[in-house]
């Protein structure tokens, strides 16, 4: 079963509305029956809202589970009350990025392009803060908190059961400036010792790669329970894109595979990076 407080609440959606799928009935109908609304049923379904243990048991004896998933959903539902680790600092991870995260320390595969920024699980304090400061308005003290999250995430890159993790960046990720050259030096630096982990692949798309599969950023997560479908992650400014249907991860799989195809082999990128590395040491 999933970890995170996030990742249960979402096994807790999946499983109630493939109950309710197997009854033929709407959630309209359900909630008639329950004396609830069709709305309610729903936010269940979709994870928006916490949901308590006694609803639960109501549903269960509606559909006429046995005892083992009966207890199995509560104890979902009460494990998903629990905080996240991340949650404690406040405005530093704002509500929609909350979930993600959840879903982040779950995974057992991680695969992201990044055509814009350094990927977040490599980047430096000082690269993290530069950008924070430059797109996020907040305050001093939560710009720290929001660095502090980032850096906490990027333990998952070094943990015994951490995710097979992938990127492939943009040339002009690597050769866009952010803050200074120093600055970059050191997260260049970084960046190569993060290849050296044997759980991460790094791939660099050329300037000269030609047209690719994808015209934005973008995350795919895989998780370890066959229950729990992939997902697609794509972030904006100040909201995100949460895409598990099969087709949206079938056509986002073939876009990575299509840039992983375009990209410079991991030893060659590698060599791209050491090259790039020494334009800032000069």
């Amino acid at each position: 079963m999933a970890g995170s407080p996030t990742a249960r609440r979402r096994r807790l959606s999946i499983e109630l509305k493939k109950l309710r799928e197997m009854s033929t009935l709407t959630c309209a109908q359900v909630g008639k029956a329950l004396d609830w609304s069709g709305s309610k049923v729903n936010r269940m379904e979709t994870g928006n809202g916490r949901v308590q243990p006694s609803d639960i048991d109501a549903m269960c004896r509606f559909y006429n589970t046995s005892d083992e998933l009966r207890e199995f959903l509560k104890s979902l539902a009460r494990q998903a009350k629990t905080p996240g680790w991340w949650q404690v600092h406040g405005a530093g991870v704002p509500e929609w990025f909350s979930i993600y995260i959840g879903l982040e320390q779950d995974a057992s595969t991680f695969r992201q392009y990044q055509c814009e920024l350094l990927p977040g699980l490599m980047q430096t304090p000082a690269y993290a803060g530069e950008l924070h400061k430059t797109g996020a308005h907040l305050p001093t003290e939560d710009i720290e908190r929001a660095v502090r999250v980032r850096m906490e995430r990027q333990s998952m890159l070094t943990a015994p059961d951490g995710p097979d993790t992938w990127f492939i960046v943009n040339e002009g990720a690597l050769r866009k400036i952010v803050g200074d050259r120093a600055l970059m030096r050191e997260q260049l630096e970084h960046v190569l010792k993060c290849v050296e982990l044997p759980c991460v692949t790094v791939q660099v798309l050329p300037f000269d790669a030609g047209t690719c599969p994808a015209t934005g950023s973008f995350t795919m997560l895989g998780f370890p329970d066959r229950e729990d479908p992939d997902l697609v992650y794509r972030d904006g400014i100040t909201d995100a894109v949460y895409l598990e249907g099969e087709h949206h991860v079938r056509e986002y799989t073939r876009a990575f595979d299509g840039l992983r195809a375009a990209a410079l082999s991991p030893p060659r990128s590698t060599e791209l990076i050491n090259s790039i590395l020494k334009e800032y040491t000069r």
